[in-house]
Formats: structure tokens, C-alpha cells, sequence
């Protein structure tokens, strides 16, 4: 009895373990290996993106919003997802090219990934799954997590919320100033 409580009690620690948002195994645009551990220490807006999608033009407000505090601790990371729609049908290459050609972007950008559904990522799972502090399956085309130095996940925001509006604004100052 105790050998099976015991393997309970390493298995629920292994499922706590797994829940840390910077271990979790991501690609690059690129196809490289990565994690958001090289962003450890970083206040981050993770956003599912698409290039055919009517709030495409959100580009634009998240590329400000990454030069306005990047150099202050603040990342946004671009998460491309086909899952709504079908409005991100490109290649990796292809949506690299978009986003520097079309709005600029100089912010990350990731393999394209599941945000819902029985392929859902791993981050997807972790950022809006059971456990999260915010759950409930991603609505659509950018939605937005904003994420803590300290890697936990602090709010949510829906898709049609500015990344320049005060709501998220007032969130990313305050997570900046956080200790």
C-alpha cells in the first residue's frame, strides 16, 4: 500500500513538474529546438497568430507594444495556429517572410502549433487547460497570455483586445515592476 501511495505521490509531482511553462519543448520559426527558458526572468505576451484572419493587423500593436518595453524585460511571442478557419495555411518560411515584409516584426516567432483540439501543444494545454489560472479553450486567432517574470501565467486576454489597450498596457507595467 505504501509502494502505491508513494508512486502516486511521484506521479502528481511529476505532473506539477511538467506544468512549469519553460520546460516545455518549443521550435523556432526556424525548426530549432527551444524553450522559453531563454526568456527566464522576461515578462511575455504568448499570442496564436494567423496572417488571413481579420485581426491580422494586430501585428502591427504587437510589434509597438514589443519595442515600446523590450528593452525594459518584455518579450511577445508569436505562436502561428491554422486551427481557426484555416487562416494561417502557410509554411514556416512563408509566414516568416509575412511578418517581416508586411508589419516588421522583430519579436519571435515559433513553429506553427495546435492551440486546441485533441493536437493541442503542450504550452496550449498548460496555458489553458484544467490547470490553468485561466482555463477554457482559446476562442480564436489571437488571444493573448501574459506571463510573469516568475513564469506563472498572470491574465488572459481575448482575441479582440488590443495589444496596445489599456487593460494590457496596465498589465505589462505591472508585471514590469513586479519583483
Amino acid at each position: 500500500m505504501k509502494a502505491i501511495w508513494a508512486m502516486a505521490l511521484m506521479l502528481g509531482c511529476g505532473t506539477i513538474l511538467a506544468g512549469n511553462l519553460q520546460d516545455i519543448p518549443l521550435k523556432d520559426i526556424n525548426g530549432k529546438d527551444t524553450s522559453l527558458k531563454a526568456y527566464k526572468g522576461k515578462v511575455l505576451l504568448v499570442v496564436n497568430v494567423a496572417s488571413k484572419c481579420g485581426l491580422t493587423p494586430q501585428y502591427k500593436t504587437l510589434e509597438a507594444t514589443h519595442r515600446k518595453y523590450k528593452d525594459q524585460g518584455f518579450s511577445v511571442l508569436a505562436f502561428p495556429c491554422n486551427d481557426f478557419g484555416s487562416q494561417e495555411p502557410g509554411t514556416n518560411e512563408e509566414i516568416k517572410e509575412f511578418c517581416s515584409s508586411k508589419y516588421d516584426v522583430t519579436f519571435p516567432i515559433f513553429d506553427k502549433l495546435h492551440v486546441k483540439g485533441p493536437e493541442r501543444h503542450a504550452l496550449y494545454t498548460a496555458l489553458s487547460g484544467e490547470g490553468s489560472p485561466f482555463p477554457g479553450d482559446v476562442k480564436w486567432n489571437f488571444g493573448k497570455f501574459l506571463i510573469g517574470k516568475d513564469g506563472k501565467i498572470l491574465k488572459r486576454f481575448e482575441p479582440k483586445v488590443a495589444p496596445d489597450s489599456p487593460e494590457v498596457t496596465q498589465a505589462i507595467e505591472a508585471a514590469l515592476a513586479a519583483k
